[in-house]
């Protein structure tokens, strides 16, 4: 079972940056695609904010569009999350995820992803 754990959260202020990284415990390019959630805390709804498929094809969601940018290194076994001109809207805990399934390539947004990480913390204050 592929574990994953992320890393680079933080507190910055409106305008930083940071850029999250999602370490996986297996070979990361037998993923067929990998996302980036976020949940703010006390909301039931997880935002898919980034994915990107196993050809290097990305998504990026409209509310952070320009902004974050999504990448993997396959020799490190890491997928990473860069977050510019951040705002205290995108405070909330990030998540990554990964799946195998086939409809990464048909629908990638209804994608049901086996593997997650526990999550790590973005504050933006303004």
């Amino acid at each position: 079972q592929q574990q994953l754990e992320e890393s680079g959260g933080g507190s910055v202020q409106t305008g930083g940056s940071l850029r999250l990284s999602c370490r996986s415990s297996g070979n990361i390019a037998d993923n067929y695609c990998m996302a980036w959630f976020r949940q703010v805390p006390g909301r039931k709804e997880r935002e898919e904010v980034a994915i990107i498929l196993d050809d290097g094809r990305t998504t990026i969601a409209d509310s952070v569009q320009g902004r974050f940018t999504i990448s993997q290194d396959n020799i490190k076994n890491t997928l990473y999350l860069q977050m510019n001109v951040l705002k205290p809207d995108d405070t909330a805990i990030y998540y990554c995820a990964a799946s195998v399934t086939l409809r990464c390539y048909s629908d990638p947004s209804s994608v049901v992803y086996n593997a997650w990480g526990h999550g790590t913390q973005v504050t933006v204050s303004s």
